[in-house]
């Protein structure tokens, strides 16, 4: 607290006193305390993404698109790499990890990607695009989105 009063006030012309400054640190302090959420993920849910990362394929380095679905409740994960993220490569991930698990998860976790949704509805519900619309029905899974931003 000592060191924080004499920055302010040799760096920053403070004209307060050190109390001031050690009642406002030990106020703050108590706000700011680490807090933490556990985490528990419930069997059969799974989170997909697509991300990106530099490779060298033939001696040529380039950009390959990967999909990745994992099940955070044992930690499994599949990764399949694309030339792009698009939609036909969301599909095919989807199909390739879903036949490397044996198994079609209840739900999966989802960003806003525009390969998915359409469009966010003012009461936060999704439009889906007609290829993911059809292609959840196929597979009768439960979509959840993480919030947009």
């Amino acid at each position: 607290m000592k060191r924080v009063f004499e920055r302010l006030r040799d760096e920053l012309g403070f004209k307060g006193g050190y109390t001031t400054v050690k009642n406002y640190v030990r106020e703050h302090g108590l706000r700011s305390r680490e807090m933490f959420v556990p985490l528990a993920h419930a069997a059969g849910h799974a989170q997909a993404d697509f991300g990106e990362a530099m490779v060298v394929i033939g001696g040529v380095e380039q950009k390959a698109h990967f999909f990745a679905l994992d099940l955070p409740h044992s930690d499994a994960c599949f990764v399949r790499a694309y030339p792009a993220a698009v939609s036909e490569a969301w599909i095919d991930g989807h199909v390739h990890a879903f036949a490397f698990f044996g198994r079609v998860p209840q739900s999966v976790l989802y960003d806003n990607d525009r390969c998915l949704v359409a469009k966010i509805l003012p009461d936060g519900t999704r439009k889906r695009t007609k290829l993911f619309s059809g292609f959840l029905s196929h597979y009768f899974i439960h979509d959840r989105y993480g919030r947009p931003g």
